[in-house]
Parts: structure tokens; sequence; C-alpha cells
């Protein structure tokens, strides 16, 4: 129900920004008894941000300790999401312990087993397999322990259509944002070049069963089935440990088939694996072909600018925002507050016209309007408790 009762509110935030971008509106008045729930809302919303406020400034959760388990690879993208929780922690005096498990399934499971053990009060899990993070965190909150996760799906049985595990919250970037961002700017400036439908395109991909980019998926599919887009070929990495030297490879071996002008543009569904698409089409001298990506990292802001006839575009939300979102999450969970079963992150779209070879991370407030804004952020109204957590 939980569940259900996400995707529902999920839908209107769809719909209430598709009736603002067409320029409609719509005003309805509300009954005697919808006006005191909003204000019930807005006094929960209250309690929250207070309760936020008063355990940093009072120092009620001191001592308490938190794990943070990334299974990705290590890089500045792992790195600000682990900056964002521990800075936040140390606000509430946490010790905030952070393993990083490289993309390794068996390594991940067992970490979080190993964090379980040592009696942590919390735990934020990113980038768990479906397949497995129901049961990886259910002793966790059998335990009591607080849990947070983000682009990990904890549902029963390993079925995207199950129970989201109790107590939980999921949260995420906003994926299908991010690949209508990346896409629709692809398709803006093929339109711009007097480009007629549908595009040819190389598709870098990982999947089925990594959430996040099967989130992204199916927008990409979606315009497959409208006929915006052909793909010409698939690259995917069959080593997750070694994913930008694998797409290196081939690429390579693939680019020969693809004489200048058969190809209108390579979409990066994932940052990790663009960069080795970027590696061969520089080993091979081809700068005929514009790509689309998404995430963003310091390693990808100078690349962008360095190859700005190939890397157009990526589309991200800031690691480090995620980071202190989650973190805010297990805060509230440990003060006993409501929190929702799932949030997601608003995205932004960066052009590499917009970058300079001295932009970093850290700059990107200042040129990508609400990039790293800790304002309750659009389109993540699942529910309006969810606005304690930006109070500070």
């Amino acid at each position: 129900m939980r569940r259900k009762l996400a995707m529902i509110l999920a839908a209107l935030v769809v719909l209430s920004t598709t009736a603002c971008s067409s320029g409609t509106t719509s005003a309805t008045t509300a009954a005697p008894t919808e006006k005191k729930t909003e204000a019930s809302k807005t006094e929960e919303t209250t309690t929250a941000a207070k309760k936020i406020s008063e355990a940093q400034a009072s120092g009620s959760l001191k001592g308490k300790k938190v794990a943070v388990v990334r299974n990705l690879a290590a890089g500045d993208h792992t790195q600000q999401f682990l900056d964002g929780c521990v800075s936040e922690g140390k606000k509430f005096g946490w010790t905030v312990d952070t393993f990083v498990t490289d993309g390794d399934d068996a390594k991940a499971q067992e970490t979080v087993a190993q964090v379980i053990a040592k009696n942590y009060d919390g735990l934020i899990v990113s980038h768990g397999q479906l397949s497995y993070s129901y049961d990886m965190l259910k002793p966790a909150r059998e335990k009591g322990m607080a849990v947070v996760t983000f682009d990990t799906m904890p549902f029963q049985g390993g079925d995207a259509n199950g129970l989201l595990l109790e107590g939980v919250t999921s949260t995420a970037q906003n994926d299908q944002a991010l690949a209508e961002l990346s896409l629709g700017h692809m398709m803006k400036e093929f339109e711009a070049k007097g480009g007629t439908y549908p595009m040819k395109v190389l598709k870098t991909f990982m999947g089925p069963g990594v959430p996040p980019l099967d989130r992204r998926n199916e927008i990409y599919t979606r315009l497959e089935g409208e006929g915006k887009i052909k793909t010409l070929e698939v690259i995917a990495p069959s080593d997750s440990a070694n994913a930008r030297g694998d797409m290196t490879n081939k690429t390579a071996a693939i680019l020969p088939k693809y004489p200048e002008g058969s190809v209108d543009a390579i979409w990066g569904c994932y940052d990790e694996l663009a960069k080795g698409v970027l590696q061969a089409l520089n080993d091979a001298g081809r700068t005929d072909i514009p790509m689309y990506t998404i995430d963003v990292s310091n390693d990808d802001i100078q690349l962008m600018v360095k190859n700005p006839k190939v890397w157009k575009s990526t589309a991200a939300v800031d690691p480090k925002l995620i980071g202190i979102v989650d973190t805010r999450l297990i805060a509230l969970k440990l003060l006993g507050s409501e929190t929702p079963d799932y949030f997601d992150l608003d995205a932004n779209n960066i052009e590499t016209t917009q970058l300079s070879a001295d932009t970093t991370m850290n700059d990107l407030g200042k040129i990508i309007k609400g990039w790293g804004n800790a304002e309750d952020p659009k389109g993540a109204l699942y529910t309006d408790v969810i606005k304690g957590l930006y109070a500070q």
C-alpha cells in the first residue's frame, strides 16, 4: 500500500509539472477538511525541521554510529557522496564510517553483514542490487537500525513489484528526469542541425537489473517506440569492476563499422561508461559523434572542457547533496519522526559551453540554477514532512 501511495503521488507530481510547462493553470477551492489537513501537514513539517535543528544544537543524537556502504568504484563522484554523509553526520556529533565495495556485490553483502554485527545505529547503503538488497537489509531492520538506501531497492523477493522493506526510506535521483534532460538536449541539438528522425544512436547500457539505469532506460525505450531513436548498437561492459576500460575496448572494436556521418549521437546512461567511450573516440581521432550523458564529477567536467566537440552535456544531481539528504533522513528516523518510503532528488542539465577549465563541482551552484540547493526540490513532493530535511 505504501509503495502504491508513493507511485500515485509521483504521478501527481508529473501531472503538475506537465500542467505548468504547458502554460495552463487550474484552481480549486479546498474544503474545510482539506484545509485542516494542509495545516496539519505544515505543523508536521515544522516539527520535523525543529527536531533536526534542536538535535544539531543540543547534541541529543551525539555519539551515534552510522555506516555508509557504497557499492560503486572509488572516484570523485563517490567521494562527494561520502563527503555529504560525513560532513552532515559531524553536525550531529556522529561517528560516520564509510566503506567502498567497488561494485563487487559479494563484497557489498559481506560488508553490510559486518556492519550489522557491529551494532551501528544507522546504515546508508548505495547501489545494492535488487536481487539481494531486501535479504541483505532485513537483519538491520530486525535489530532496529535506521536504514536509508540510495539507488538500492530492497523489495521483498527481489521483485520490482514487491513490497519495500518496512521502515526503510529508498532515495534516488529522479532518473526519468535525468534521462529526459539528457535525451531532450540530444534531440534539440540534432534538430538544430537539420536532422530528421530517427536519430542513429550508439547506446551505452549496463543491465537490466541496475535500478537507476533501468529507470533511465524507460525514457530511451519510449523514444525508440516513438520513432525518434534508432539504436545502431548497445555497448555494455562485461566487467563492472573495470567498466571504463572495458567500454574503451568494446567501443574501439565497433567504431570501424561506423564511418563519419553514419552515427548521429552517443547516449551515455552513466558517466563511467561514457568516459570509456570517450577514450576510444580520442584514440581513433573521432570528433564527429556528439555524446550526451548522465552524472557528473570533477573528472567529467575536465573531460567535457577538453573535448567540447564530443561531450556536449550531462544531466546530474549533486552527489554531495544526496549524501546530506540521506544522512538527515537517518537523523529523523533516530529521532522517531515520520519519514517517507521514497524520496527522489531533482535533476539539472549541464552543458559543456557553461563550463571552463577552472570549473569544479564546488562551482556548479554558481552556474546551474538550483544545483546543490538545500531547499525543497521541485518534483520531490512525496510527503510534506520531508521539507524538514531542508531547514538547515
